[in-house]
């Protein structure tokens, strides 16, 4: 009988051990199971560079989303970045959305500026208001052979 009762808490201690490695394995992933709680944006940028998929999303500085996917539009040559925004926080036609980097160089993600329409959009519909990342080697190369001006 003793053997038995070893045998048992072996076995649980070695459960709760699993269990454990697979909540970290999630929430060190960012893995979300179940994505009830959050609706879908695209926003349309002439340039993407930088940005990747998993970055943040922000608006007046706090975090309402991640980048899902980057895509080019086969048609018009523009990026579209697909944004998992939580429910809740609404999201107006007239919103920018513009490609910002943390420092000088820094993780880049995405921030939203709300408008001051009444109109929110809906899942799936377009932010087409939107500011393309800025390209530090370019600005560089620019003040280094003195062509500031353009």
């Amino acid at each position: 009988m003793k053997k038995y009762a070893m045998e048992t808490s072996v076995g649980v201690f070695m459960l709760i051990g699993l269990l454990c490695v697979g909540y970290l394995t999630i929430r060190l992933g960012d893995l979300e199971l179940l994505r009830g709680n959050t609706y879908l944006l695209n926003a349309r940028f002439t340039s993407a560079a930088g940005l990747n998929r998993g970055g943040v999303v922000e608006m007046a500085g706090v975090g309402i989303g991640k980048v899902e996917s980057i895509r080019l539009h086969p048609t018009d040559l523009v990026a579209i970045v697909t944004l998992r925004i939580e429910k809740g926080v609404p999201v107006s036609d007239d919103a920018v959305a513009a490609i910002k980097t943390r420092g000088l160089i820094g993780d880049k993600f995405i921030e939203i500026a709300p408008g001051g329409s009444d109109f929110e959009l809906g899942p799936g519909e377009t932010i087409v208001d939107t500011v393309p990342a800025l390209d530090i080697e370019k600005l560089i190369g620019r003040f280094a052979f003195g062509d500031v001006e353009k």
